[in-house]
């Protein structure tokens, strides 16, 4: 056999078995009717992104699903694509600009969008060829962009259906405003975060009686210029005399009235508040109920407009301070107190948004969202973890109307057309040549752009050129699964679930996966300006695609956050290793004639020893679980039975096992069909290394050598995936050779733990409870002396007449152990008695933290489930020490 060099090296093997897979086309998916669908659509990436720790994990199992499925027979397809990423990519080229001293306003509409095209065409691309490195495995001559001329089609069609079925309309209301960006904003596009700020106490005074004054709190004392009522409780008896008289608004002496209302919070503050109807959502609805006026006080970029009096030109805060030392100078600021308060921020530029009165188009959600709520309710699509259902459907059952209109340029521009004869609005997917109602060609487009969301919502089915009746969209719609972060529910799955019943009259997915959020190793989210980021191709560089994607997975369990180091991923590193150097070994000991063998064909499993029934059993077990845990989105569970089955099952114990007789005809098969299974199975989670090996273990097979693949004609990933061969699976078997690798691994530990060499002159006398497996420890005793650092092992038929120094006990044997001269009982005794008071010592430590609700409240769920595990693991310890500790003579 062909062998392996002595090192792995994932630079010389990655990028030639990608560029392999990619010219043999083996990520293509078709229509095949002979074969079941599996499809992925995935999460387009920003044009603007670069690849992070969450698109790593994020394609990791996205990835891991698509080999997995395309190995079960499946026709698989992984949709790539990117989005235009509206507010992102525009604030991108305008930074761009201004290094040039320019705006988009002196380049114009036209000429600003290509230079935003030409943008997109030098690097738009970067994520695509990052992803690559990574090793999805995405049918890359299908990658689709949501300003594509089919998918801009499929936008305007949309548009133009839920205009004719009256659910889009425009009006004025109170939304989230980035000054900085001077675009509206959706609520799940402005996250609130937590601040420090000020309550401020001012004094209205009564018109009718100057001298009395009703105070108010407010933390936005800037847009009280704003101000149309001053609105109280009724039921607060505080303020019954005053519910309609009229206020002198301070600083612009403008009247205005005392209004009630139950909305009125009479703990807040004073159970006074100022109403801005234009500044604030729920002064809008008072407004709105109280038939009050509506005046902004600000302009797009959060000056004070004309409307501010004195205070016009003044940026909002700027206006704020002066307002204060106004107030201040006049007597009217009763004080001020600190106050904690939660403000929306720019999903984009971080700027605290503005509420703010504007005219915007709308989209009425209610009727959209009944479907979508059903499919759930009843099953038809699933969460995963199911937690996710409940916050879904909170969402969905209380949906408010989404502002879809920005006030950009780069996105796709409203479809909507102005007359400016007859003044009434259209909607149409061609641009019209006159006016629907009066004919006129006097007409004009709104220049609006639609949020980034309202194609992205489309993306199950407008990636398979929707409208268009294509064979594709009905072979591979719907999808099969989506794999997301929680931020994005209400952005992006909630909505394509509505898109998908309302335009295909399906779901849009059977499934969906919210993985967590990656973290550094204290728990905090990974940022630039924190300086915690850990950079995946960095990872990639030093360690390998495999390593990171393997690491990642493992220590990933469902739903939950995930908490990184640089360390982490050197157990991925690691285990590439250890499958590396196992590989290398079998190869040097395998011999062709075997490697062709039939494993049913040439022997039956009632004439393989106990080893060899031992670990295939074991791998047909695992492959079981394998698929149990694929089938429930438990990846970091089927990584961790993977890494276990091989590093611990394989290595450690089989390999060690038939070392001595390795090159017996059974050893020869079944080695070499275990590996090359395992190598099948691990193949979706580390493809390289799996393709690299797989094409040396079979290669003399095919006769052809495989080192620098210029066309590849097979691949481990197109290989099948193995059955469970439920005959093979025999847990006596695995439950009896268990009981011997407990037997050494206890003889083991206790020469550790007393501070005995592995090598040191010892004897045992071994009595099992259970005669099968006392047979079986005796047609394996010479395996039990040479890994259990024995120089002679003996057996007992009775449990009685015990000579030597140690006695050990477990469920099937008891075991007595004698060392050299150089043991010292009692000199063991102390030492171990130090040892179990230590341990003692660090669980009640541990037990203590644990029962201390602040830090299992405030910790992260990793750190808790650490500190849990590390006590149990400690308690197990002292129970064994304390065996040991009474049974030594």
């Amino acid at each position: 056999m062909n062998e392996l060099p002595i090192r792995y090296n994932p630079k010389e093997t990655e990028d030639k078995w990608y560029k392999a897979w990619e010219d043999g086309n083996l990520f293509a998916g078709k229509p095949d009717p002979a074969k079941k669908p599996f499809c992925i659509v995935i999460p387009p990436p920003n044009v603007t992104g670069i690849l992070h720790m969450g698109h790593a994990l994020n394609n990791t199992i996205q990835d891991i699903l698509i080999r997995y499925h395309r190995m079960q027979g499946q026709e698989s397809l992984w949709m790539p694509g990117t989005d235009h990423a509206g507010i992102a990519t525009q604030n991108v080229v305008e930074k761009a600009l201004a290094k040039e001293g320019l705006k988009r306003q002196d380049l114009g509409r036209e000429k600003f969008i290509e230079r935003v095209w030409q943008w997109k065409e030098q690097y738009g691309s970067t994520i695509i060829r990052q992803l690559k490195k990574l090793g999805a495995s995405c049918d890359w001559s299908r990658t689709r962009f949501t300003m594509d001329d089919d998918y801009s089609r499929a936008v305007k069609v949309v548009f133009v259906k839920l205009w004719d079925k009256g659910l889009i309309y425009q009006d004025s209301k109170v939304i989230n405003w980035c000054p900085r960006c001077q675009t509206a904003l959706s609520d799940e596009e402005a996250p609130h975060h937590d601040l420090q700020g000020n309550l401020y106490y001012i004094k209205y005074s009564l018109k009718d009686d100057p001298d009395e004054f009703v105070t108010v709190a407010t933390t936005r004392p800037e847009t009280m210029l704003g101000d149309t009522a001053v609105a109280v409780n009724p039921k607060d008896k505080r303020y019954k005399k005053f519910i309609g008289k009229t206020l002198i608004l301070p600083l612009v002496n403008r009247q205005i009235k005392i209004i009630a209302d139950s909305m009125v919070d009479t703990k807040f503050g004073t159970g006074a508040v100022k109403v801005t109807p234009a500044h604030d959502p729920n002064d809008y609805l008072l407004g709105k109920k109280h038939k009050l006026e509506f005046i902004n006080v600000m302009s797009a970029d959060g000056r004070m407009n004309e409307n501010a009096g004195d205070y016009k030109d003044m940026d909002r805060f700027e206006a704020r301070e002066v307002i204060l030392e106004d107030l201040k100078e006049k007597g009217l600021l009763e004080k001020t107190e600190p106050h904690p308060l939660s403000a929306g921020h720019c999903y984009r530029c971080h700027t605290i948004i503005e509420p703010y009165l504007s005219r915007q188009w709308f989209v009425k959600m209610q009727p959209l969202a009944r479907p979508a709520i059903a499919a759930v309710k009843k099953g038809k699509i699933k969460f995963h973890p199911a937690r996710w259902t409940k916050v879904y459907l909170n969402w969905m059952e209380n949906i408010q109307d989404w502002c879809i209109s920005r006030q950009i340029w780069w996105g796709h521009r409203l479809p909507v057309y102005y007359c400016r004869s007859c003044k009434k609005p259209s909607a149409s997917v061609i641009a019209p040549q006159d006016c629907p109602e009066c004919h006129s060609t006097d007409i004009y487009q709104d220049q609006d752009v639609l949020d980034t969301w309202f194609s992205s919502w489309l993306w199950p089915f407008a990636t398979f050129y929707w409208p268009k009746d294509s064979a594709d969209l009905k072979y591979f719609y719907p999808t099969s699964a989506l794999v997301t972060a929680p931020e994005i529910i209400f952005f992006w799955v909630a909505r394509m679930v509505m898109a998908g019943y309302e335009f295909m009259g399906d779901k849009p997915f059977s499934d969906v996966y919210i993985h967590g959020t990656v973290r550094d190793i204290e728990g905090k989210k990974m940022s630039k300006s924190l300086g915690n980021v850990i950079d995946p191709l960095d990872i990639i560089n030093e360690y390998g695609a495999d390593a990171l994607r393997f690491s990642l997975i493992s220590i990933t369990a469902q739903g939950q956050d995930v908490f990184l180091s640089k360390e982490r991923f050197e157990q991925g590193r690691n285990f590439a290793n250890k499958i590396w150097n196992a590989s290398r070994f079998i190869l040097m000991n395998l011999g062709l004639a075997y490697v062709k063998t039939d494993l049913c064909v040439f022997f039956k499993k009632e004439d393989l020893d106990a080893t060899n029934r031992w670990i295939l059993s074991r791998f047909y077990s695992t492959l079981k679980d394998l698929d149990k845990y694929l089938a429930a989105y438990k990846f970091n569970e089927a990584a961790n039975l993977l890494y276990s089955f091989f590093w611990h099952e394989f290595c450690d114990w089989y390999l060690e096992m038939i070392k001595g007789d390795i090159k017996n005809p059974h050893n020869q098969v079944v080695m070499y069909k275990v590996l090359e299974k395992f190598l099948r199975v691990l193949h979706p989670f580390m493809p390289f290394i799996t393709e690299e090996i797989w094409q040396k273990l079979t290669e003399e097979l095919k006769n052809e050598r495989t080192e620098e693949p210029k066309s590849l004609k097979q691949s481990i990933m197109t290989q099948p995936w193995p059955h469970i061969q439920e005959q093979i699976i025999d847990k006596k078997s695995e439950a009896d050779m268990q009981a011997i690798f407990d037997l050494i691994t206890n003889i083991r530990n206790l020469k550790a733990l007393i501070g005995v060499d592995l090598k040191d002159d010892a004897r045992a006398e071994l009595y099992s409870y259970h005669k099968t497996i006392g047979e079986l420890a005796r047609q394996n005793h010479a395996l039990i002396e040479r890994l259990s650092g024995l120089k002679a092992l003996s057996f007992k038929d009775r449990d009685s007449q015990w000579q030597l120094s140690i006695l050990i006990t477990d469920k099937h044997f008891k075991v007595s152990l004698r060392f050299g001269g150089s043991f010292d009982a009692a000199k063991i005794k102390d030492k171990m008695q130090s040892e179990i008071q230590r341990l003692i010592r660090s669980i009640e430590d541990k037990n203590k933290r644990l029962k201390n609700r602040d830090f299992v409240k405030r910790a992260p769920a990793e750190i808790v489930a650490k500190e849990t595990e590390s006590r149990d693991l400690a308690v197990e310890q002292l129970k064994r020490l304390e065996s040991i500790f009474n049974g030594i003579q």
